[in-house]
């Protein structure tokens, strides 16, 4: 499969789901992405960071639609690496490498929940995250180190 019918693909599902776990009708490969630099992983923290305040929106992926949880992460993907990771919470998963929470960089993913992710943000640095966290909220930043996010179960995904 080329590149652009991999992008073509992962486009598609972009339209199609929300934060909700909702099955892809393909899934995209960890392979079809290469390894972040240091500065791609900043690129991708400072513009998840100039996304808080959008509204939330179930299914959402676009500033002026609104965010689901991995909207944004595909947005913000999409907008400064030319492609996508997958588009449901439980397809990220399985994306890029699994590191540890001491390992935490910039751009890295961070997904919350049981066996099966349910909630999913991008790390910027500091201890903090950039997330679309619920309806009737808007994305902002939080802290991994908080109240509720520190009793969750975390998964680190790297590219």
């Amino acid at each position: 499969m080329t590149r652009i019918t991999r992008l073509s693909l992962v486009c598609a599902l972009l339209l199609a789901g929300g934060c909700a776990n909702r099955p892809a009708v393909v899934p995209a490969t960890p392979a079809a992405y290469s390894t972040l630099s240091a500065e791609q992983s900043e690129d991708i923290a400072i513009h998840a960071l100039g996304l808080v305040g959008v509204p939330y929106r179930y299914g959402g992926n676009t500033p002026d639609g609104g965010f689901d949880c991995s909207g944004l992460i595909g947005y913000v993907y999409r907008a400064r690496m030319g492609a996508a990771p997958p588009r449901t919470v439980a397809q990220l998963a399985g994306f890029g490498q699994p590191t540890t929470i001491g390992e935490l960089r910039a751009g890295d993913l961070v997904l919350f929940g049981g066996g099966r992710p349910t909630h999913a943000g991008i790390y910027v640095g500091g201890g903090r995250f950039v997330h679309a966290p619920s309806t009737g909220g808007e994305v902002r930043m939080d802290r991994l180190d908080g109240p509720y996010w520190s009793r969750q179960r975390v998964e680190v995904r790297r590219l």
